[in-house]
């Protein structure tokens, strides 16, 4: 139970202030409390003929409950957690792929519909964080968490024991929402390392994020070829690791939002104290649920589609998100029929999404070095120094996949193909997040879940065509349609390297934060 001493309450200096008549320098022994003091009072009460504000409660200095003071395995605990909810989750999107084949037959349905799957996860992915976000500024990060997993859990038990096709995508649907509390992962560990310390924590996480796509089908693939297991057991080693997560994040998740632990303490101090003036920060300025949930709802998409910068960079993030989900589909059969693969070579194949992976993690640490460096004379542009690499190694990386599909071709060829589409699409991921808080300020969550809402928006419509898309133009020329795609959005991050600032200059978003400083 805290007490008033575990909180640091601010007050005014004790200062006389006249009940009426002319202020002058005789009508009082101390200084008179200014006029602008006076305005950012909170509230003021009477006591003794003089006014004190509010008491607001703050962390006191080197507070060990403050998450910025957790103990370095306290933080370290809460980030591999964090991370280990983000690889299954994500390994969840890729892995129900490597298993159409049995499912189709087990439950006499079509590919078609098994596709669908990967799409509604997609749409679950996009949507449910729209309200999450307000509700975790209410409640807290913890209790989402713990209800994702929870979730996770009942979702992989509804798949893996499901009779048809419709329970199987009502549970990828669930897969899809809960798993995007994982999103979340990255503001606990804004929440608990300082500027300085989060380089590694986040490129874990940013690995996770990406990386995972690539582990989950290195198992899956030969679970599937094994006749005794198949699609049911991916679920079911799936459900495992959910339970598992479950278990890690009750031990070690604690919360970590520090407006909602200040706000337990007040609600604390004025249980204890009988004095009802106790107010965290976000209990006297945060509007209530309801209105962040409108805010949430209708600021996101205005946003998205305002703000030439979060369109832009939307739509070339969408256009990776929505080639990722289409390639989870097809490496399995375009591997097959090149090479004859079986499914658990092709499974392994997905060990060329990692290695890209980890190696826009390398390339991230460069970028940061280069942004320390850039970023007084290019302010947020300074960003984009390796994404605009990225722009023109994602439609190289797709070209390279799409003329090495053929037999007399070495299958490496093709894996290095997609490990630089990979590659890219991490760049592309990290810098689009990373540019878009630092343009937007006050408005980057919002512009944020526009971006994660556009991307996954994508993502769901690309699974619905893909099968369809190459047998029609073969995997040579479908992919190469893919990379002129690709190449036709290349120019957009050096548009924003050159242009950046006098876009942001007529943005109505933009000129709203430069008045507001």
């Amino acid at each position: 139970m805290y007490t008033p001493h575990s909180a640091r309450i601010e007050r005014t200096p004790p200062a006389v202030v006249p009940r009426s008549g002319p202020k002058s320098a005789s009508s009082t022994g101390t200084a008179s409390v200014s006029a602008e003091l006076a305005r950012k009072w909170l509230q003021l009460d009477e006591l003794d003929g003089m006014r004190i504000r509010t008491p607001s409660v703050e962390w006191a200095a080197n507070d060990p409950e403050n998450p910025v003071f957790f103990s370095k395995w306290k933080k370290w605990a809460i980030t591999l957690t964090g991370c280990y909810l983000t690889i299954i989750v994500t390994a969840a999107s890729s892995s129900y792929a490597t298993g159409f084949t049995s499912m189709v037959a087990d439950l006499q349905s079509n590919f078609y519909l098994a596709g669908v799957g990967i799409s509604v996860y997609a749409l679950g992915f996009g949507v449910v964080p729209i309200f999450a976000a307000p509700i975790s500024e209410e409640i807290g990060r913890r209790p989402l968490f713990i209800g994702a997993a929870t979730v996770l859990v009942i979702a992989h038990i509804m798949i893996g024991a499901a009779r048809n096709m419709a329970t199987v995508l009502v549970g990828r649907f669930l897969v899809g929402s809960a798993g995007s509390m994982a999103a979340m992962v990255g503001g606990s560990i804004a929440d608990i390392w300082q500027v300085h310390e989060r380089g590694i924590p986040l490129a874990l996480f940013s690995f996770s994020a990406i990386g995972g796509t690539g582990i989950g089908p290195v198992a899956s693939g030969w679970i599937e070829m094994d006749s005794r297991f198949q699609w049911r057991w991916i679920q079911w080693f799936h459900l495992i690791a959910a339970g598992l997560c479950l278990l890690f994040i009750i031990a070690f998740m604690t919360e970590t939002r520090s407006s909602v632990l200040l706000t337990r303490r007040a609600r604390s101090l004025r249980k204890d104290t009988s004095d009802s003036r106790y107010k965290s920060k976000a209990e006297i300025d945060m509007p209530n649920l309801k209105t962040l949930l409108y805010i949430s709802i209708t600021r996101t998409p205005h946003i998205l589609f305002t703000e030439p910068i979060v369109l832009s960079i939307s739509g070339w993030i969408g256009l990776a998100w929505g080639i990722l989900f289409g390639i989870i589909e097809s490496i399995a059969p375009a591997f097959k029929s090149a090479h004859g693969f079986t499914i658990g070579q092709a499974g392994t194949v997905y060990l060329a999404l990692v290695i890209g992976a980890l190696l826009g993690v390398v390339s991230c640490f460069h970028q940061e070095h280069l942004y320390q460096g850039g970023v007084k004379k290019r302010g947020p542009e300074a960003r984009l120094y390796w994404p605009m690499v990225a722009g023109l190694i994602f439609p190289a990386g797709m070209l390279i996949y799409a003329w090495t599909t053929f037999p007399k071709v070495p299958w490496i060829a093709m894996t290095t193909g997609l490990t630089l589409f990979m590659w890219a699409t991490f760049q592309i991921f990290n810098a689009s997040y990373a540019y878009i808080a630092d343009c937007y300020g006050s408005y980057a969550s919002s512009a944020i879940a526009g971006l994660n809402l556009f991307r996954n928006l994508v993502a769901t419509a690309f699974p619905l065509f893909t099968t369809q898309y190459f047998e029609a133009l073969g995997y040579n020329w479908g992919n190469t349609i893919l990379g002129i795609v690709a190449l036709v959005l290349a120019p957009i991050p050096f548009v924003l390297f050159i242009y950046g600032p006098r876009i942001r200059a007529a943005s109505p978003v933009s000129k709203r934060l430069t008045r507001a400083k």
